[in-house]
């Protein structure tokens, strides 16, 4: 099990977030199915280290690459993107609409190890992965222990 430093501002941070979502959906009109296609959403990710790089996977089916912004700057990943409601059938014709539409933002904190000149992205298959390497002269190496070297006493 890993041992993750504790940010009290990515707490604030969250807390920000949900706030200003419950804020965003009680001044919004909920009996619209316009509003509900249209209606802000947030892709789910997860964020796993390894011995050589911190890998971002977001889930964001639907969403074309060139709908995706992902930017690094001040020791911050930001992404930003958008799924586009898709008008092959009329609104009116809709059953039931509980896909989110709209577009998103999130942004993570960097841990100072990361290489940010070679952060590198792939899209496949609605699942973007974002690969950070660490920096090499941070990463943990190992030391030999070297035996201790007897002075020869026969040479005085």
């Amino acid at each position: 099990m890993a041992i993750v430093r504790w940010d009290p501002f990515r707490d604030l941070v969250t807390l920000r977030e949900r706030m200003n979502r419950l804020f965003e959906d009680m001044t919004t009109s909920r009996g619209e199915e316009k509003d509900l296609a249209a209606g802000a959403w947030t892709p789910s990710v997860d964020i796993y280290e390894t011995e050589n790089e911190v890998v971002l996977t977001a889930e964001i089916p639907g969403i074309e690459e060139k709908d995706i912004e992902i930017k690094v700057e001040d020791n911050t990943l930001t992404l930003k993107g958008e799924r586009k409601f898709e008008k092959e059938t009329k609104e009116e014709n809709y059953h039931r609409i509980e896909r989110a539409y709209g577009s998103f933002y999130r942004s993570f904190t960097l841990p100072a190890y990361v290489d940010q000149d070679k952060i590198e992205a792939e899209h496949e298959n609605g699942v973007l992965r974002i690969h950070m390497p660490k920096r090499a002269e941070l990463k943990p190496r190992k030391v030999k222990i070297l035996k201790p070297t007897v002075p020869d006493k026969s040479k005085k």
